[in-house]
C-alpha cells in the first residue's frame, strides 16, 4: 500500500488512477495500464476544444461501451483569453473545476482512471488532478514510456552513457536560459516545441550544439518524422515533437575524429576559466566548452579539476611552460582540433589568456580562432567569503618577481597605497619566494595604519579553505603561500562582529570629501 493510500480519507470510497499510456503507439502501453483501464468505472482525458484527444485514441481499443467518459476540455491552449486572471487564471479555474467533477465520481465510490500521454507525472496534465485529489482519495500512478525515451529509441542513439548528464528542458524557457543549459549539459531533450521551435533552434546554435541536434516528431505514431534538426522547416513543427542532443560518446565528429588534413574541419582554441576551485564555481558556458573540447591543455593541477571524458585527449604540463603550452594548443587547432586551454580563476588575470593571445598574434597562428571565457577570480571569491572588501576602488598586483623586477612591484604598491586603493595581492609567496610578503607589508605600512584589515583567503572553494581577517601589522609571511590571496584594506575599510560571532569586512562605497 502506498503512502498516499495510507493517508487517504477513510470515507473516500473511490480510487484515483493516473494512467501513463506511453508515447503514442498503443502497443507500448504497459500491462498494468491496460488492467486499470479495463477495471475503471470512469475514464477521464484532456482535450482541446476541438474535442479530439490523443490520450483517448491511444487507449481506445480498451474502452468499454459502459465506461463513463469524462472529457476535460481545456478552455484555452495557445490562443489569448479574456479571463480576468489571464491564461494562468483560466487554467487554474479549469483544473479546479475538472478536479471537482472527478471528485464527485470518487465520492460516489467509482474508480476513476485519468489517461495521460507518456508518463503522468512528466509534463502531463494529470499532475494537476493529482495535486488536488491525491491527498483525499486512494491513488495510484501507473508510469508510462516517456516521449524522451521513445525519441531516443526511434533515433537509435544512446541518450547518455557512463557519467554523462541528461537535461530535459521545456522549449518555453527564455532563449538565454535555454542557451546556458544546452551549453552546460552532455545530452538534452527539449520538449514542447511547436511555436517555440525557432527559439530552441537559436539556442542550440548559440550554444554550439546545433550540428549535433536531432529532431523527432510524434515518436512511435503513424505520422512519425525524424531527422537533423537544422534541416527542419519551423512552420511544420507540431507541439508533439522533441529536440534531442544524444550522448557525446562515440558519436560521429566526437573527440577521436581525424585532423583537419583529413576531415577539413576548422580548429579552435578556447581559453577557459575554471574559477578558484571545483564545479560550483564554473560558469555554464565554461562547462559546455570543456565538455565539447576534443583536447584539453593545461597545468597538471588545474587539468585534474576537469572530469575525465571518454575520447578526450588530455595534455598536462608544468606550471612554468606557459608559452610552450600556448603554442602546443594552437598547433593542435591548426590541425583541426577543438582545444580547451584551462586556467584557474579568470584566464585573463595573471593566467593563460595572455600567453595564448600573444602566440596567436604571430605566424603561423594568426588565423587560428581563439576565444576567452571568463571565470570567477580568486580576488572576488575571497572577497565574497570575507564580506565586501572590494566594495570601492581597488588595484590588483602580483607579488611574483619571476616576470617583472621587484622595483616595478614596489613602485606600484607605493602608488596604489598612496592613492588609498584597496589591494588584491596575487602570488604572494612560494617555497622559492619567501621575502616578498614582508617587504610588501613594510611598504604598505608607510601609507596605512597598523590596524588596516587584511583578508587572508586560502584555497577558497577547496577542501582546505580558510579565511582570516588580521591587522596589517600582524601579517606574517609564514602564513602565506601560493594558494593564498591577500586583500589589503584602504583607510576606509571596516570590520564588524556579527551576532553569530563571525567577523566581516567591507569597504564603503562612499568616500569622504577632500
Amino acid at each position: 500500500m502506498s503512502e498516499q493510500q495510507r493517508q487517504a480519507t477513510p470515507a473516500a470510497k473511490g480510487r484515483l488512477y493516473g494512467v501513463g499510456l506511453g508515447p503514442g503507439d498503443p502497443s507500448l502501453m504497459t500491462v498494468r495500464a491496460v488492467e486499470v483501464i479495463a477495471g475503471a468505472d470512469v475514464v477521464a482525458y484532456h482535450s482541446a476544444r476541438h474535442g479530439r484527444s490523443i490520450a483517448r485514441s491511444i487507449a481506445e481499443r480498451h474502452l468499454r461501451p459502459d465506461h463513463i467518459e469524462e472529457r476535460l476540455v481545456y478552455p484555452v491552449t495557445t490562443e489569448g483569453t479574456d479571463h480576468p486572471g489571464g491564461y494562468r487564471g483560466a487554467m487554474e479555474e479549469f483544473y479546479t473545476e475538472a478536479a471537482a467533477r472527478l471528485a464527485a465520481h470518487l465520492d460516489a465510490g467509482r474508480t476513476v482512471a485519468v489517461l495521460a500521454e507518456g508518463d503522468p507525472l512528466f509534463y502531463g496534465s494529470y499532475m494537476h488532478m493529482h495535486k488536488r485529489l491525491a491527498d483525499r482519495y486512494a491513488t495510484e500512478v501507473i508510469p508510462g514510456v516517456t516521449s524522451v525515451s521513445a525519441a531516443a529509441a526511434r533515433l537509435g542513439a544512446p541518450l547518455v552513457e557512463g557519467e554523462e548528464v541528461l537535461t530535459v528542458l521545456p522549449g518555453t524557457l527564455p532563449e538565454e536560459e535555454l542557451t546556458a543549459r544546452l551549453a552546460t549539459t552532455d545530452a538534452a531533450a527539449v520538449m514542447k516545441l511547436g511555436r517555440t521551435f525557432p527559439t530552441v533552434r537559436r539556442a542550440l546554435e548559440r550554444s554550439g550544439r546545433l550540428a549535433d541536434a536531432r529532431y523527432v516528431e510524434r515518436a512511435t505514431m503513424s505520422a512519425e518524422r525524424t531527422g537533423a534538426l537544422d534541416e527542419v522547416d519551423p512552420s511544420s513543427v507540431p507541439y508533439f515533437s522533441v529536440a534531442v542532443l544524444p550522448s557525446r560518446i562515440d558519436t560521429p565528429g566526437a573527440p577521436d575524429a581525424p585532423d583537419a588534413s583529413v576531415s577539413g574541419r576548422p580548429g579552435e582554441v578556447v581559453v577557459v576559466g575554471l574559477g578558484p576551485a571545483g564545479p560550483l564555481w564554473l560558469t555554464p558556458e565554461a562547462r559546455g566548452e570543456l565538455a565539447a573540447a576534443e583536447d584539453l591543455v593545461g597545468y597538471t593541477t588545474y587539468l585534474d579539476r576537469v572530469p575525465v571524458r571518454p575520447g578526450q585527449r588530455r595534455h598536462p604540463s608544468d606550471n612554468k611552460v606557459e608559452a610552450e603550452r600556448a603554442e602546443f594548443a594552437l598547433d593542435l587547432a591548426r590541425r583541426g582540433r577543438r582545444v580547451a586551454v584551462v586556467s584557474s580563476g579568470d584566464p585573463g588575470v595573471f593566467a593563460m589568456a595572455t600567453a595564448v593571445l600573444e602566440a596567436a598574434s604571430e605566424e603561423p597562428y594568426r588565423d587560428v580562432p581563439v576565444r576567452v571565457l571568463p571565470g570567477m577570480t580568486a580576488a572576488h571569491a575571497a572577497a565574497a567569503r570575507a564580506g565586501a572588501p572590494l566594495g570601492h576602488d581597488y588595484a590588483v598586483v602580483s607579488l611574483s618577481d619571476r616576470l617583472k623586477p621587484w622595483e616595478v612591484i614596489a613602485g606600484r604598491l607605493r602608488a596604489a597605497a598612496a592613492a588609498d586603493l584597496v589591494l588584491a595581492l596575487y602570488n604572494p609567496g612560494s617555497r622559492s619566494r619567501v621575502w616578498q610578503v614582508g617587504k610588501a607589508r613594510e611598504l604598505l605600512l608607510e601609507h596605512r595604519a597598523p590596524d588596516t584589515p587584511v583578508v587572508l583567503g586560502r584555497d577558497i572553494g577547496g577542501p582546505e579553505e580558510s579565511v582570516r581577517i588580521i591587522r596589517l601589522a600582524d601579517l606574517d609571511p609564514a602564513d602565506v603561500d601560493m594558494r593564498t590571496i591577500l586583500l589589503v584594506g584602504s583607510s576606509q575599510t571596516r570590520t564588524a562582529r556579527r551576532g553569530d560571532g563571525t567577523e566581516i569586512v567591507w569597504t564603503p562605497r562612499r568616500y569622504p570629501e577632500g
